[in-house]
């Protein structure tokens, strides 16, 4: 053990931890979520993103002695390695807007660079968490702007799985291409559609999402380092904001640029709101595609019995043989999980006060585990389901034959009101339309029929005028 003291006390620190006194006290006082900050390494990253950048920026401007700033911007390094992941052991969520969080990175850089100048652990004469470390800096700017990198780096990963969904859906749109269906409207028979058109939709509408979500990276690259406590860089000497974005935009390779106002941007979390929505606009859209999937393969006797999703468990302790579409099912909680959260992200965002909003660290868990789940769920849909989805062609294309909706096709022929007579008639009389219209009414000829409801014809529909 060693002991290590700050202005309220001392406490016993385990010599084999590179945390130090302040980290042990918000890891006593902040037992809420389970969630450790060591659960998202992309946040662990970023920080030290962060304070390698500051060092550097704190070395150039002469406050930072070269030989401490080199054994911090070489810690730093470290951690954006991969090592020491496992000392960043606070609550994602805690009072006192980050406090803790940025204190534990203090305190493991300057552990790790004491044993790399030869000192001990907790020999802060020479290296000061507080006095070199977080030099120039507050948890105000810093942890906003480590938040920011972490979300760009997390979001990177999100958009690579939902682009692979995408893909998915795409080539199942190409395998589908040829199987004939009926579109539905108000959950009743609409018009014939290829089934390869709509799984075309859904990747369509997952491009979009990744199109909302990289213009929401744009927006996380505004950052408020150099900004200090409140916005006036208290404590910073001139130029050094300037010099400290630039050397994150070099060593992270983001066109991180420097808030025009520091003062709004210190208390501003508007980008969070932003994103939080941006990942709810996902989350609906994919909970409507699961929900699709679900209904397309309902049955599988007495449902829609379209699509098969693959059979990966039993589905029922009492109904044997029987198998539940669990996957699109588990998207769909997942779904709704991050609806809950951008309602989370809301109220913090709005929670804010004067120069700054102490709620960030709630902002910060609620957008972390929305990303982090909906990326396993993105990558689980397509894994586990949609690449495995097979057509029933032979059902679907009797139900489209058999529907009295295919009258639709002879409006520009015979006239909406006799096409409405013969679709009643056959409805109560269980006809064909086809029977109706060519062998009783003679209404159309069996060549203009063949012409209308060809497999081109009923998918790509070409407007066929006609007498009336």
């Amino acid at each position: 053990m060693r002991i290590e003291t700050d202005f309220i006390g001392g406490r016993e620190i385990p010599d084999d931890v590179y945390y130090g006194v302040q980290t042990l006290r918000g890891k006593d006082n902040f037992v809420i979520t389970g969630v450790a900050m060591s659960a998202e390494p992309y946040l662990v990253t970023a920080l030290a993103h962060v304070k390698k950048a500051c060092a550097m920026a704190n070395r150039d401007v002469g406050l930072l002695d070269p030989r401490i700033a080199d054994a911090i911007i070489k810690a730093c390094e470290r951690l954006i390695a991969g090592e020491f992941v496992d000392q960043f052991v606070i609550d994602f969520i805690q009072g006192g807007a980050g406090t803790s969080t940025n204190m534990n990175a203090n305190e493991v850089i300057a552990n790790i660079a004491l044993e790399m100048l030869g000192h001990k652990k907790g020999e802060y004469q020479h290296v000061s968490p507080n006095d070199h470390v977080n030099l120039s800096q507050s948890t105000n700017d810093v942890y906003p702007t480590a938040l920011r990198l972490a979300l760009i780096l997390r979001l990177k990963s999100y958009i690579e799985a939902l682009a692979a969904l995408q893909q998915g859906f795409f080539a199942k749109a190409k395998e589908f291409q040829t199987v004939l269906k009926m579109g539905r409207t108000h959950l009743q028979d609409a018009v014939p559609m290829a089934l390869g058109d709509e799984f075309h939709g859904f990747g369509t509408t997952i491009g979009e999402e990744i199109q909302r979500i990289r213009e929401s990276i744009a927006l996380l690259t505004e950052t408020n380092l150099g900004a200090t406590a409140i916005g006036t860089s208290v404590n910073a000497p001139e130029g050094y904001p300037q010099l400290a974005t630039r050397h994150l935009a070099q060593i992270t390779g983001v066109d991180f640029t420097l808030a025009t106002d520091l003062v709004e941007a210190t208390s501003d979390t508007g980008v969070f709101v932003q994103l939080s929505g941006v990942l709810k606009r996902t989350a609906v859209k994919l909970t409507k595609i699961c929900n699709d999937l679900r209904l397309l393969a309902s049955g599988p006797r007495c449902g829609l019995n379209e699509i098969n999703l693959p059979q990966l468990q039993p589905g029922s302790s009492i109904m044997p043989g029987k198998v539940n579409p669990v996957i699109p099912e588990v998207v769909n909680q997942t779904a709704f999980l991050v609806i809950g959260l951008d309602l989370t992200v809301t109220l913090a965002a709005s929670a804010g006060q004067l120069q700054l909003n102490v709620m960030e660290p709630v902002i910060a868990f609620g957008l972390f585990f929305s990303i982090f789940s909906m990326e396993n769920a993105v990558n689980t849909l397509r894994e586990k389901c949609v690449v495995g989805i097979t057509a029933n062609a032979e059902r679907t294309r009797d139900m489209v034959m058999n529907s009295t909706s295919i009258v639709t096709l002879l409006n520009p022929v015979i006239g909406y009101k006799r096409a409405a007579e013969i679709a009643r008639e056959a409805h109560e009389s269980g006809k064909s339309i086809h029977d109706i219209a060519v062998a009783e009414r003679k209404l159309v000829t069996q060549q203009q029929w063949d012409r209308l409801y060809s497999f081109d014809n009923l998918i790509k529909p070409h407007y066929v005028a006609g007498d009336r």
